[in-house]
């Protein structure tokens, strides 16, 4: 493990801070994002830092403060403000109570933070209230969990890291744990460093340097260790990696389908995937051994809230049917959450928080590799992380010759359904706001132009994510990494040609490698041309044709094929235009071609209808920009619209707004608001066409 700490880097880093406690925060802060860098640390708010300080009340007291990091705050992206204050003086009486229920702790923690803050204090303050030093951090290192959690783990322990560093016996974080490192501190005053079994490393210090450099140290020192083991062969070749990825793109929205929602206005119940199909996972599903340790409960209990204690293990699977792939998925499901409710209600007297389901939140498949489930993709990604340090550290175990042995079922239900550790995910969570989106999936084709970008930023402020597709080109590149910056894990950049079949198929597959699947199909890709038919040239036509009609049938086609396969409903929305209703003299390429695109929506909402697929059109008039994005089609009318009446731009948007009944200009954000109103499934509505253009009498659907 390489020691990062740079003095330069940190002066600089805690001169920009304006915090209190002068730069003992800023340090501490500069040294937990060091720790959350690191993947064999700390993963996706796990671990926890403090310091212990002193803080001035409005009387001008100085009261002895303990600041630790909030719970579920990532340490990678910490802020200074991202660390409650507590009366250390007070914490340190807590510990000679009987008994201190969470609630309470929680409450107690609550009363007596020393600066006002919404955050919620970690379950482990107690244990960096009692430990010595200034600086206390607390980490979940792969290579100390490799030694805590095999047969002869305290042996082990100290075999590698040296008697100086005390080890303490698995203990419910909070009163309970931080009663039993103080009775070890008592018995090894000479420790300067603790490994909790089935827990991780603490370390503590003068200061955050000294401290974080002692976790650099004994980690690598553990490293060594491992490295230098006799290895003990899995002794398996998996699939290409190329089969496995082939076979995921065909296997993934039915996964998706299974453990989304039951019906298609149940959006709220639609999840993400986040695939592992590296060699080394692949390899050890396959092995002999496999099962036995993948099918383990996890590294530490603080993964319970986001993994569950058991991934869901699919025998024998039917790799290349997928209608027999779905029975299997959907029994093994079945079972899941039968065998799940049991284990709750087992516990039934201990449950502090009801889960909001009992579906898996691994699935593991011997010849493809681990799918990980999510409720949006940020969450799928820490579980897909905390699921792969969890498999190489049982797999180092393993071929280090020893025994992988995860705490007893007691222990992980107390932490899965623990009160404390649900507030955490629910804090911590991107999931946590309200979103009917969050787990959804939109594709948006022509997304580089203006309505289509405004589509998007919609789709994006209701928590979807979304695939935005366009011909590849400076224009899309720079609309994904605008919105890429916004919404980051939410948004996916695809060159797509709506023309070339290959192109739409292969966007498909990339939007599923991504999130597992799609629920919503915007397509808004169009050419515009200005001639009379007396001038219209069959080469202008076409390429018209190719785009607005064509682009429209193959989108159609590979979105019907895929929600088909998903089974779980969906939505396409059309933009169309209200030339489709009252065409414009000049005009008849575009006019002609968009009213095919829209009858082949209009034959689709038919057909799509038995999948339970909504297929709606909007129809907007006049939107010029979104922004600084100018609007293609007003780009190839505009100038010949303005030579016709003698305006200039200005001129030419007023006479547009002049001319609908409510005298209203058009944007892109009320043809994206139209959009939502299908997508959000608003009413029970397919086949409909909602005008966007202030009211044009002539354009009136009828």
């Amino acid at each position: 493990m390489q020691n990062r700490w740079s003095e330069s880097e940190a002066a600089s880093f805690a001169a920009a801070q304006a915090v209190p406690c002068g730069d003992k925060l800023a340090l501490l802060t500069y040294a937990t994002r060091l720790l959350g860098s690191e993947p064999d640390l700390a993963l996706h708010g796990g671990g926890n830092t403090s310091c212990k300080s002193t803080l001035p009340n409005v009387l001008g007291e100085e009261q002895s403060a303990l600041l630790i990091k909030a719970s579920g705050v990532n340490l990678a992206a910490i802020q200074p403000s991202d660390f409650v204050a507590l009366d250390l003086g007070y914490l340190a009486r807590l510990l000679d109570l009987a008994a201190l229920s969470d609630e309470a702790m929680a409450g107690e923690f609550a009363c007596h933070s020393l600066r006002a803050s919404s955050r919620r204090a970690s379950v482990e303050t107690l244990l960096h209230a009692v430990l010595p030093g200034n600086t206390v951090l607390h980490t979940h290192p792969s290579a100390i969990l490799a030694l805590t959690n095999r047969a002869g783990g305290c042996e082990a322990v100290t075999a590698v890291l040296g008697q100086e560093i005390a080890v303490v016996a698995y203990a419910r974080a909070g009163l309970d744990l931080a009663r039993a490192v103080r009775d070890t501190m008592a018995r090894h005053p000479q420790a300067y460093a603790l490994v909790l079994m089935h827990h991780g490393l603490v370390t503590w210090g003068a200061a955050a340097r000294a401290a974080y450099d002692v976790t650099i140290e004994l980690v690598s020192r553990a490293e060594a260790y491992l490295e230098k083991r006799p290895v003990r062969s899995l002794g398996t070749s998996p699939a290409p990696v190329a089969d496995r990825e082939r076979r995921y793109l065909g296997l993934a929205p039915v996964i998706r389908g299974v453990l989304g929602p039951t019906t298609p206005d149940a959006l709220d119940d639609r999840v993400i995937l986040e695939a592992l199909l590296d060699p080394e996972v692949a390899q050890l599903l396959d092995a002999p051994e496999g099962k036995k340790l993948a099918f383990s409960a996890p590294l530490t209990p603080d993964y319970l809230i986001r993994t569950r204690r058991k991934p869901l293990w699919l025998d024998h699977p039917m790799l290349d049917d997928a209608k027999a792939f779905r029975q299997q998925i959907v029994q093994a499901v079945a079972g899941f959450e039968t065998e799940y409710q049991g284990y709750v209600q087992g516990h039934a007297g201990e449950v502090e928080s009801k889960p909001r389901d009992f579906f898996p939140r691994v699935l593991m498949i011997p010849g493809l590799g681990v799918v990980c489930i999510g409720r949006n993709a940020a969450e799928a990604a820490m579980i897909r992380d905390i699921t792969r340090q969890g498999l190489a550290v049982k797999t180092a175990i393993y071929q280090g010759g020893a025994e992988y042995v995860p705490l007893d079922d007691e222990h992980l239900f107390d932490m899965e359904f623990r009160g404390y550790q649900q507030a955490k995910a629910a804090e911590s969570g991107p999931g946590s706001a309200a979103r009917s989106l969050g787990g959804s999936v939109a594709l948006v084709t022509g997304a580089a132009g203006a309505i289509g970008s405004g589509i998007c930023e919609a789709l994006l402020a209701k928590g979807c994510h979304v695939a935005a597709t366009d011909l590849a080109g400076p224009a899309l590149d720079g609309l994904g990494e605008e919105l890429g910056r916004l919404h980051p894990s939410r948004v996916a950049a695809i060159a797509m040609d709506v023309t070339d079949p290959a192109s739409v198929t292969a966007g498909f597959a990339q939007v599923i490698r991504t999130w597992g699947g799609l629920d919503c199909v915007v397509i808004n890709a169009g050419m515009a041309h200005v001639a009379p038919l007396t001038e219209l040239g069959l080469d202008a036509f076409r390429k018209l044709e190719s785009v607005n009609v064509e682009g429209t049938l193959l989108v159609l086609a590979e979105a019907g094929r895929h929600f088909a396969l998903q089974g779980t409903g969906g939505d396409v929305v059309l933009v169309s235009t209200k030339n489709v209703f009252a065409p414009g003299a000049g005009f008849g390429a575009y006019s002609a071609t968009k009213a095919a695109a829209h009858q082949l929506a209009r034959i689709a909402s038919l057909e799509f209808a038995p999948l339970g697929v909504r297929v709606n059109m909007v129809a907007p008039d006049a939107v010029f920009s979104h922004g600084q994005k100018r609007s293609g089609l007003w780009a190839a009318v505009g100038p010949n619209r303005m030579k016709a009446r003698g305006l200039d731009e200005r001129g030419l948007e007023e006479y547009y707004r002049s001319r609908n009944l409510l005298k209203a200009p058009v944007t892109a954000e009320h043809v994206a608001r139209a959009a939502l109103f299908f997508i959000t499934h608003q009413t029970p509505t397919t086949g409909a066409t909602i005008p966007v253009d202030g009211g044009l009498p002539d354009a009136t659907p009828r």
